[in-house]
């Protein structure tokens, strides 16, 4: 492979802009090397600004569940442009996708749209602390909801601990407020909850992990923390930034038929544009303003072209009765693949998978928690991640992120992706 171009890009780009990516995960910090630069992506297949052509496994991080330029949503951007970007006012494609989303996801009445995931569970937290009428929330060590101050918490000494800042620029009376938990340790949040009675708005989660690789609740889990929001008066918010209209239909809610109260959305719901959205039972959401006093707004929410883009994406995957399953077997075919060809050169490995997400851990053991996740090989990984980009695999450059599966992916591509696997962990 030849970075040629990349290499230049990145370097016109570190001076006007912060380490010269606009998002850190991109600067390969977590691998070492350059970052390469895309140029074009068709179907599940990326293009870097050198020509060199990848099979794709990170997929936008998660948005492309049908493949890059997927027709039906480009032609609907294209469309929707021609007759304005923005307005400022409210569509009638906004009510559209908003029944749209409501039919497909069990236990929601009302949604609203914003900007991005992290605007999405920034404001669901706002607007769990108002219905409830307490401060405090509880999240897993991990578990990623974006770049809100409540959620730039690190664990603290112990299971009742306050949480610290893990950035600089976020306050200790932010921090005083977020109540750090284990994920799949429930008596670690039955204790936070009995050193916190009566004060804790809401549980925040993603039901499946997907920011320290994939990591799977684990049986009785999630049930687990809606009996104990039920036992407080607490609301449980599912963050499905990564989950939702990709697992299933309707989500985590669907796949484990465990409720939320808040759902979280993103990636999917705008199918490659810049959208966030969270929903719940009409109660709850109607403490928004402009009906109720807990305010949220946007210039941008319900964007047309974003709207026109989530709504040909969730039409598409609402139409397509075989998606889901497709996905689960394309994905547990790449999983035998990996596991098969591991096994053979004797590396320690651990894969964890649920439905189109999969992630492969350099360690023997059960992969639960951030923890856990931790104590994989990173070393391993770095050789693991830059031998594959020599072959044309592009998987996410971090040990600590899930791969995302495509319905683009053709057999041919995954037992290519498999060989390639192959040959590179005779060198690891």
């Amino acid at each position: 492979m030849i970075y040629q171009r990349s290499s230049q890009l990145f370097a016109e780009a570190e001076k006007v802009i912060p380490g010269g990516v606009n998002s850190p995960v991109r600067a390969f910090k977590g691998v070492g090397g350059t970052p390469i630069f895309a140029k074009s992506a068709k179907g599940a297949y990326l293009y870097d600004e050198d020509d060199n052509r990848y099979i794709d496994y990170i997929n936008s991080w998660g948005p492309m569940i049908l493949g890059h330029a997927f027709p039906p949503v480009v032609e609907a951007i294209i469309e929707k442009a021609k007759k304005g970007t923005s307005f400022g006012m409210p569509t009638e494609l906004e009510t559209k996708i908003a029944e749209l989303a409501v039919s497909m996801v069990p236990n929601i009445d009302k949604i609203r749209f914003v900007n991005s995931g992290t605007e999405a569970c920034m404001s669901a937290i706002r607007l769990a602390r108002g219905f409830t009428k307490r401060d405090k929330i509880i999240k897993f060590a991990g578990c990623y909801h974006g770049h809100s101050d409540s959620f730039l918490i690190q664990a603290g000494s112990g299971a009742s601990t306050f949480g610290t800042p893990n950035s600089p620029g976020v306050t200790q009376g932010t921090a005083k407020d977020t109540l750090l938990a284990s994920f799949n340790d429930l008596d670690n949040v039955k204790a936070l909850f009995e050193a916190n009675q009566n004060e804790i708005a809401a549980i925040i989660v993603e039901p499946v992990a997907g920011n320290m690789g994939c990591v799977p609740p684990t049986v009785g889990f999630l049930q687990s923390l809606r009996e104990l929001c039920d036992a407080n008066n607490t609301l449980l918010i599912f963050d499905e930034v990564m989950t939702g209209f990709r697992l299933a239909k309707g989500g985590v809610q669907e796949l484990f038929n465990v409720r939320a109260d808040i759902v979280c959305y993103g990636k999917v719901i705008g199918g490659g544009l810049p959208v966030g959205a969270f929903a719940a039972r009409e109660e709850i959401m109607n403490y928004l303003s402009p009906l109720g006093p807990v305010y949220q707004a946007g210039t941008l929410s319900g964007n047309p072209l974003a709207m026109a883009a989530g709504f040909a994406m969730l039409k598409t995957l609402n139409e397509d009765a075989t998606i889901f399953k497709r996905l689960e077997e394309k994905t547990t075919y790449l999983h035998k693949g990996i596991e098969k060809v591991l096994l053979a050169n004797n590396i320690v490995f651990t894969i964890n998978r649920v439905g189109s997400m999969i992630s492969v851990h350099f360690d023997a053991n059960p992969v639960i928690d951030f923890h856990t996740a931790k104590n994989g090989d990173n070393e391993t990984f770095k050789k693991f991640f830059h031998g594959l980009l020599k072959e044309g695999v592009y998987i996410a450059p971090s040990a600590y992120e899930t791969w995302f599966i495509t319905d683009a992916l053709t057999y041919e591509d995954l037992d290519f992706t498999i060989k390639a696997i192959d040959k590179v962990s005779k060198s690891l």
